[in-house]
């Protein structure tokens, strides 16, 4: 969706907000073929402007309104890290922390060359853990048993006994959604609670947000459906269809409304202009620049002497983009419930 991407956050950021921008995300959407898109432009304690057109479902008459939900797919992993850094703060770990000092026992089975991989390694995309992105590998996951916590701890034992996939000078970090899963194990290790857990504290009792799990639920309620691109065309995927991530769930498996995620972006902006909230303003900026090319859970981008926190997230029905500018204090965030690879 780079297109798209590119055409939405120009536009939006050089025209007169208000009814020329909504016009002008109308008519991506219908060159495009997308059947909603949903958009925020945030400073740090402002929505600039909010909007979202089109419809639910392309076989629906329902139409959008700023209650939809979206999946955010691997937007997942910057709320994750964000969860694990209030655990940094407290003490109860180190960025640096070894993933074996927290697992000692699983050595004997493990690869030596994973033996000093840290919580940042794995944030960051440097732990050389094999990336889990594509069905080809998933095929190799052996069938694990028990509840989600305890299938992440299997996978996570399986993971650590592959070949590593180490960054070179052409690629900085490889990226790895089976990372987060170990970076996950390790704050449940530490606080004694689910991944599950930790995003219900965090997000909807401590920030107040609605922060749900997998895809929006669009049998018994009109929200958004998802959708895929086939021979040509859109076809919409109800939510009881099995599209559920399997043990990297850390990585990209949450629904949120956009204007609950402009809420998780604002204390980003503010942290990056040093103010704190529910984390300090250092921890801010370690996550988002902390680390060359791909921080922790974002894109750490430098160009043109401007600079970026940016990510994007699919799982093939869904496509979310949040893009921070850092040098401007500026947040664009776009929300579609299509991959349409006319758009790529």
């Amino acid at each position: 969706m780079k297109k798209l991407v590119i055409l939405i956050v120009l536009s939006i950021s050089t025209i007169c907000f208000g009814q020329k921008s909504i016009e002008f995300a109308d008519s991506i959407r219908t060159t495009f073929n997308i059947p909603e898109i949903s958009y925020a432009v945030i400073s740090e304690d402002s929505i600039l402007e909010i909007a979202t057109v089109g419809k639910h479902s392309i076989n629906l008459p329902d139409v959008a309104n700023l209650d939809d939900r979206f999946y955010i797919g691997s937007n997942t992993k910057a709320m994750t890290a964000f969860i694990i850094a209030k655990y940094v703060e407290k003490g109860k770990l180190k960025w640096t922390t070894k993933f074996f000092d927290l697992f000692p026992e699983w050595k004997l089975k493990s690869k030596p060359e994973y033996f000093n991989i840290t919580l940042q390694d794995l944030l960051s995309h440097r732990a050389g853990i094999q990336p889990f992105q594509g069905e080809e590998e998933d095929s190799k996951i052996p069938i694990f048993k028990g509840t989600k916590k305890q299938k992440r701890k299997q996978f996570s034992q399986f993971l650590l006994t592959l070949k590593p996939v180490f960054p070179d000078e052409q690629n900085p970090f490889v990226y790895s959604n089976a990372g987060y899963t170990l970076a996950a194990l390790m704050v449940e290790k530490v606080s004694g609670k689910s991944w599950e857990q930790l995003v219900k504290k965090a997000f909807n009792k401590d920030l107040k947000l609605n922060v749900k799990f997998s895809c929006p639920e669009n049998q018994r309620h009109k929200d958004t459906w998802g959708h895929l691109y086939e021979n040509e065309k859109l076809i919409p995927v109800p939510s009881n269809t099995d599209l559920t991530i399997d043990y990297t769930e850390p990585a990209g498996d949450l629904n949120i409304k956009l204007k609950d995620y402009v809420k998780f972006i604002q204390p980003n902006l503010q942290g990056l202009q040093g103010k704190d909230n529910y984390l300090n303003s250092k921890t801010y900026n370690f996550i988002h620049k902390g680390i060359e090319n791909y921080s922790l859970g974002w894109y750490n981008i430098y160009e043109n002497n401007n600079e970026f926190s940016t990510h994007s997230g699919t799982d093939g029905t869904y496509y979310t983009l949040a893009q921070i500018d850092r040098t401007k204090n500026i947040a664009f965030i776009i929300f579609t419930n299509s991959f349409n690879n006319n758009t790529i």
